[in-house]
């Protein structure tokens, strides 16, 4: 105890530079990474909407505590800004913003269902007691804490990353008796997204390019990086575990476990996957208009109720949660992006640092109308991207619903130092293995369109689109 209050400490006195950064460095990103729209009012250069996206990270970064209140009062005055003056790409005033989130809502409920859904999951797998057999099977020093990410990643390859995270984050629990280093908190999320980069089953965006037509095998080599991230990020965080609380070999006797729960996990994560690659691919038409996922998910835990009752009242704060995560992403879905930068290895390195504070689901969309990209290394950029900051991807806020004390930036980024330098050396050691590999356009370009493929390209082999 006495240790956290250390560093709760040094974070209130890092807080404000790190923060006054964070703002900083998103409004650079943005403004030299991706083209505006030219109509967008404009001060120094930078269009308002993003000033105040970025002033409402700032409020995310300074004040923790109210993540929730800062990130509804940032869409707020987003979509008032947005009515009286710019209107919204689907149209102007109030209209306009009804067809934006019609537009959006597909996702928002997905995301919605998933995120409280799977906090569910996580406590049944935690009562199931089968994490109370696994340090049996684990090393009791710090190569017991690297095998546990080792897991994680496997996990987030055919589980959602979120489920990813949740279970990861159950075992921690259990492992270091509750007492989770943030920096490892911070190598839970990394491990999951990258675990997830090179699946399309593993990450929503990867799911996006899927859909979209790109052949599953064209960002398989995101793996390539995935893992070298994984050996740079893992052993430091092992190590840090290891320090502030070591892995619990044996605590003696406890309860048999509970294979029903375990089933039931089993069920929802089925369900989940199941859903996705098959109503989403077969049916890609219905996917657009309603949240078969999140529905999924909520019908078997419902479902299950009379074989084993979850504990609902964590629903209230993994609910809280999941509002601020969709808060963030409707401010991201309003800014007035119009395209990428061209398709080039810098760009798509970039974007994986401006996925710390944008949401990826649009740099995705946007990537896949625009075209040119080695998918595999974009797959890595934006998936593994948003483990820099504890908001920057689901799978940290889910995690942050279950370890509130994550949800500081300062705190993840300084024990967290080492999921950035990994992220980098992951990207160019994929660079310099696979090379930047654009892939031909997998549909083309719309008649009239400017968009043309880059000069040079490697072949590839897409499937169809479903």
């Amino acid at each position: 105890m006495q240790h956290q209050t250390q560093i709760q400490d040094c974070a209130q006195q890092r807080r404000l530079p790190l923060a006054a950064l964070l703002s900083i460095g998103t409004l650079l990103a943005i403004h030299s990474g991706l083209a505006v729209a030219a109509e967008s009012p404009q001060v120094f250069g930078i269009p308002v909407d993003f000033i105040l996206f970025a002033l409402t990270l700032l409020g995310v970064a300074l004040f923790h505590k109210y993540t929730l209140q800062v990130a509804l009062t940032g869409l707020t005055f987003i979509i008032l800004y947005k009515l009286g003056f710019t209107g919204f790409k689907t149209g102007d005033g109030l209209p306009g913003l009804a067809s934006h989130l019609f537009h959006e809502w597909v996702i928002i409920t997905n995301l919605f269902g998933l995120l409280v859904g799977f906090a569910l999951l996580s406590n049944h797998f935690e009562k199931s007691h089968l994490p109370l057999v696994l340090p049996k099977y684990l090393p009791n020093d710090w190569k017991g804490a690297f095998l546990l990410l080792v897991m994680i990643f496997v996990l987030s390859g055919f589980l959602d990353n979120i489920a990813a995270a949740l279970i990861g984050g159950t075992l921690a629990a259990t492992l270091f008796r509750r007492k989770v280093h943030i920096g490892y908190l911070a190598a839970i999320v990394a491990a999951s997204n990258a675990g997830g980069a090179g699946s399309v089953v593993g990450d929503t965006t990867t799911t996006m390019m899927w859909l979209d037509g790109v052949d599953p095998r064209d960002v398989l080599h995101a793996y390539v990086a995935a893992a070298a991230a994984l050996l740079v990020l893992g052993i430091p965080a092992a190590l840090q575990q290891q320090k502030y609380s070591p892995i619990v070999k044996d605590e003696g006797k406890h309860a048999p476990v509970d294979w029903a729960r375990v089933a039931i996990v089993a069920l929802i994560l089925v369900a989940a996957i199941a859903t996705n690659v098959t109503i989403n691919l077969q049916f890609n038409h219905l996917s657009q208009v309603f949240p078969f996922i999140g529905v999924a998910v909520w019908v078997v835990i419902l479902a299950c109720v009379p074989w084993r009752k979850p504990q609902w009242d964590l629903v209230p704060e993994a609910a809280k949660g999941s509002i601020f995560l969709l808060s963030l992403v409707l401010c991201a879905s309003l800014m007035p992006v119009e395209k990428l930068p061209p398709a080039s290895w810098q760009s798509a390195f970039g974007l994986g640092f401006i996925s710390a504070v944008f949401d990826n689901i649009p740099l995705t969309a946007l990537a896949l109308k625009q075209g040119g990209y080695d998918w595999g290394m974009l797959a890595y950029a934006v998936g593994f991207g948003g483990s820099m900051i504890w908001f920057g991807s689901s799978a940290g806020v889910a995690l942050s619903n279950m370890y509130p004390e994550a949800r500081s930036v300062g705190l993840w980024l300084r024990h967290g130092w080492f999921v950035p330098i990994a992220y980098v050396v992951g990207f160019f050691v994929m660079l310099g293995i696979m090379g930047w590999e654009p892939h031909e356009r997998h549909k083309p370009a719309p008649a009239g369109s400017a968009i043309s493929a880059p000069a040079q390209q490697a072949p590839t082999i897409t499937a169809p689109k479903p």
